[in-house]
C-alpha cells in the first residue's frame, strides 16, 4: 500500500485550529449529510494531498467479509447484492476507502456492467461492481472536478442525491446503496464547474499558498523530510494522527445529541436570506454544518460562532452572484446579521418552540434585521451590475460620432465597460472532431447518441453487434454445446456522436476606431456573451488584441473564461489598425495550441469593423492585412468575422474580410440568439407573403 502524507502534517497545526481545508474535511466526515467538500485553489496548495491523507484518520468500519458493497452489518434494512447475509456471516473491520475517480473514466467503470470474463468463458451474466460501490460508506475523491465529463456529472449528481445506484444495462438489473463523501479538488484557472455540481458541493473551501517565509520553508522541509524517508516521517505524526481519530469518532457519537435551538434556527434562516441564496439547500447545509462544529468543539448546543463557521462555509458558492463574481461572503455583513451577542436560551418549556408562534424567537429577527440585513443584499445584489448601466446608449447615434477615430497617437486610449450580456447565437467548428466532452461541435466520444460499432476493446460493449459478429463464425470453430462462443475479436463498441469542447481564440479590435463609446460597448458585450456561452459549454479560451503598431496576447488558451471576462474590461481603444498582426498573432498560438492539444479543435472570432492601417507600413496596411487572411484560410480553421460596424453609413469591409478568410460574416447586433431568431421569422415571414402574393 502507498505511504499518503499524514494529514496532521499537511495542516500544520493542532485539532483545537485547524484551517478552513482542514475545518471543511473534518466536518462532512463526522456529519455525510453535510454534503463533500470543494476544495478551490490554486496549483501546488497540497489540496490532494490533504484528501488522500484524511482517510487514515478516520475511524475503521465493520463490513460482511466479502461483501463488495460495504453495507453496514448493523443496519437492518441495509441489502447488498452479495447477500443475503444470515447471523452466521464473519463481520470483520477495515479502513475507510479513499476512492479516486480519474477524470478520464468510463460510464462502465463508475456504475459498473457486465462482468465480461465470466459472459465470454462461461456464459454467465454477472454484474461487476463500479467506483461508486466501493465508495459506499467511504471517501470518493475526484481530482479536477471541473474537467469531469459532463455524463459522469449526471451520474454523480443522481448518485449524491438518491443515495442509490440503479444499473439497467446489458441483460444486468442491479440496485445498490452508495452514500459517500463527495470531495472535489480544482484549480478555477483550468475552468469553473458545473453549476448543477457545485450546488451539490455541502461546503466549499478557496486555499492558498501561504506568503510567510518562514512557513513556506517549513513546507518545504516537511515534504524533503518525507521524500527521503516516508515511513519514519509518518512515525512522527502517529500520536497526533491518533488523536485525530479519537476526536472525529467522539464528535460522531455526540453530533445526534447536540441541540439546535429555535433562536440558533431562525438566525441561520436569517442569514441565508440576507444574501440571497437560492432555494433551501444553504439552510440545511448551514445548520447540519453548525451542529458538526459544535460537536466537534465537545458542545451539546449550537453558538453563535458555531453559526459564523459554518455559513463561511456553506454559503459563499451559493450567494446569488453574476457568473464571473468571485465566490465569497462578505464577513462585515455577516457578522452585522449575527450580532454581538451568544444565541438566546430557549423560551419556557410550553410546547415545541416550532409550533408557538407566540414565542420571543419570532420577534428575534427585528432586531438584527430591521436596517441592517435589508441594506446588505441591496449593496450585494446591485455592486456588479452598476458598471454596466452607465454605457447603454440609443441605438440611432449618428455614424459620424460613431466612425471617428481619436488622433493616431498610441497614448490616446480609453477603456470602457461592456454592456449587458445576452443569450448568443451558438457558433460551431465544422465537421467532426474527436476531443473531450462539452457542449458546442459536434464528435465522436464516449457520450451522446449510438450511431455505429467499432472493433475496440475500449469503451461500452455494443452487445447486439458483438452477437452478430460472432454468429457469422460459428461454423468455423468447434464447439462443445449450442451456446454461441465468444471471442475477443468478436467485441464491438459503440460509436456514440455527442458534443465536444473547443479552444475558442478572440481576436479583438481595440483601435481607435472602435472607440467610439457605443461601438466598443457594444463589441465588449457580444464578447462577454460569447465568454459565458463558452463556460457553459467548457471551452478553452484565449483572447488578442491589436492595435497601435501591433498585436498582444492578452489571454493565453485557458480554462478559466473568469480571466477573460476580467481582461476583457481592461482592453483600451485606441490608436491606429494592425489588422495584419492581429491576424498573424493568431496563426501563431492557433499553430502552437494545436501542437499541444491535436484533438482539441479551434474557432477563431474576429471582431472587428475590417478597416487596416499602420504607421508603420502606410498604404500597404490593406494588401498585407489581405496576406494575412490568406494565410489563416490556409490553416484550415473555422473562423467567425463579427462585423463591429454601424450607422447608416458602412464600407462593408468586415464583410470582405471574412471573404479572405473563408469566414462567416456576423453583424455585432446579430450576435444575439434572439436578434438570428428574429431576422430568420422575419425572412420567412416575407417569403411567404411574397409568395401569397
Amino acid at each position: 500500500m502507498p505511504v499518503h502524507y499524514p494529514f496532521s502534517a499537511v495542516l500544520g497545526c493542532q485539532a483545537d485550529d485547524l484551517d478552513d481545508m482542514g475545518l471543511a474535511l473534518v466536518l462532512t466526515t463526522i456529519s455525510p449529510e453535510i454534503g463533500g467538500v470543494l476544495v478551490r485553489g490554486e496549483k501546488g496548495t497540497a489540496k490532494s494531498t490533504a484528501v488522500r491523507g484524511l482517510a487514515a484518520v478516520l475511524p475503521s468500519i465493520s463490513v460482511y467479509a466479502g461483501d463488495r458493497f460495504s453495507i453496514d452489518p448493523a443496519d437492518p434494512s441495509a441489502e447488498s447484492p452479495d447477500g443475503p447475509f444470515g447471523s452466521a456471516a464473519v463481520v470483520e473491520s477495515r479502513p475507510v476507502r479513499l476512492v479516486e475517480l480519474p477524470v478520464g473514466a468510463t460510464e462502465d467503470r463508475v456504475v459498473g456492467s457486465l462482468h465480461l470474463e465470466s459472459a465470454l468463458s462461461r456464459g454467465a451474466v454477472e454484474f461487476e461492481p463500479g467506483l461508486l460501490a466501493r465508495a459506499h460508506r467511504g471517501l470518493l475523491y475526484v481530482d479536477e472536478v471541473n474537467l469531469l465529463h459532463d455524463h459522469l456529472v449526471d451520474l454523480l449528481l443522481d448518485a449524491a442525491a438518491m443515495g442509490r445506484v440503479s444499473v439497467e444495462r446489458d441483460g444486468v438489473s442491479v440496485e445498490h446503496a452508495a452514500r459517500f463523501v463527495l470531495i472535489g479538488t480544482m484549480n478555477p484557472e483550468e475552468g469553473e464547474l458545473r453549476p448543477q455540481l457545485l450546488d451539490r458541493f455541502g461546503l466549499t473551501v478557496e486555499v492558498a499558498a501561504p506568503r510567510e517565509p518562514a512557513l513556506r520553508a517549513e513546507v518545504v522541509r516537511r515534504r524533503m523530510a518525507f521524500d527521503l524517508d516516508a515511513p519514519a516521517f509518518v512515525e512522527r505524526y502517529v500520536a497526533a494522527e491518533r488523536d485525530l481519530t479519537a476526536r472525529v469518532a467522539t464528535a460522531r457519537a455526540l453530533v445526534g445529541k447536540v441541540r439546535l435551538t429555535a433562536p440558533g434556527l431562525l438566525k441561520i434562516a436569517e442569514v441565508c436570506a440576507a444574501f440571497e441564496v437560492d432555494g433551501l439547500r444553504a439552510d440545511i447545509v448551514t445548520a447540519r454544518t453548525a451542529v458538526a462544529h459544535a460537536a466537534w468543539a465537545g458542545r451539546s448546543e449550537v453558538t453563535r460562532e458555531d453559526i459564523r463557521r459554518a455559513a463561511l462555509l456553506a454559503l459563499p458558492h451559493r450567494r446569488r452572484r453574476n457568473p464571473f463574481d468571485a465566490p465569497g461572503l462578505d464577513e462585515d455583513l455577516l457578522d452585522r446579521i449575527l450580532g454581538d451577542e451568544e444565541l438566546p436560551p430557549e423560551p419556557p418549556e410550553g410546547g415545541p418552540d416550532q409550533d408557538d408562534p407566540q414565542d420571543d424567537p419570532h420577534d428575534a429577527p427585528q432586531d438584527g434585521s430591521e436596517s441592517e440585513p435589508e441594506v446588505g443584499p441591496a449593496e450585494s445584489s446591485h455592486e456588479g451590475s452598476s458598471d454596466t448601466e452607465p454605457v447603454e446608449t440609443s441605438q440611432d447615434e449618428t455614424s459620424t460620432t460613431d466612425e471617428a477615430p481619436p488622433s493616431p497617437s498610441a497614448g490616446n486610449t480609453s477603456t470602457t465597460a461592456a454592456g449587458t450580456a445576452y443569450r448568443p447565437r451558438l457558433l460551431t467548428v465544422t465537421g467532426l472532431g474527436t476531443g473531450r466532452t462539452g457542449g458546442r461541435s459536434k464528435a465522436i466520444g464516449s457520450s451522446g447518441r449510438r450511431i455505429g460499432a467499432s472493433v475496440s476493446t475500449r469503451g461500452s460493449l455494443h452487445l447486439v453487434e458483438t452477437l452478430k459478429a460472432a454468429a457469422g463464425k460459428q461454423g468455423a470453430r468447434d464447439r462443445t454445446s449450442a451456446k454461441v462462443e465468444l471471442r475477443i475479436e468478436d467485441l464491438r463498441t459503440a460509436v456514440r456522436e455527442g458534443r465536444e469542447a473547443n479552444l475558442v481564440l478572440f481576436c479583438v479590435d481595440a483601435s481607435g476606431s472602435m472607440a467610439a463609446r457605443k461601438r466598443m460597448a457594444q463589441v465588449k458585450a457580444a464578447v462577454l456573451s460569447l465568454l459565458l456561452d463558452a463556460y457553459r459549454r467548457r471551452d478553452k479560451v484565449g483572447m488578442i488584441t491589436f492595435r497601435g503598431e501591433g498585436a498582444e496576447l492578452v489571454l493565453p488558451p485557458t480554462g478559466s473564461v473568469d480571466l477573460a471576462a476580467a481582461r476583457l474590461d481592461e482592453v483600451p481603444a485606441g490608436g491606429r489598425t494592425p489588422l495584419a498582426e492581429g491576424l498573424l498573432e493568431a496563426a501563431r498560438v492557433l499553430q502552437r495550441e494545436h501542437l499541444r492539444d491535436p484533438d482539441l479543435r479551434p474557432l477563431l472570432v474576429v471582431v472587428t469593423d475590417g478597416r487596416a492601417n499602420s504607421k508603420t507600413h502606410g498604404k500597404d496596411a490593406v494588401r498585407r492585412s489581405q496576406q494575412a487572411a490568406a494565410y489563416v484560410a490556409g490553416l484550415g480553421v473555422t473562423t467567425v468575422v463579427i462585423d463591429s460596424e454601424s450607422g447608416p453609413m458602412r464600407l462593408g469591409l468586415a464583410r470582405q474580410l471574412a471573404e479572405h478568410l473563408g469566414a462567416e460574416h456576423v453583424p455585432v447586433a446579430e450576435v444575439s440568439a434572439e436578434a438570428l431568431t428574429s431576422t430568420i421569422h422575419g425572412f420567412t415571414g416575407s417569403t411567404m407573403g411574397r409568395g401569397a402574393a
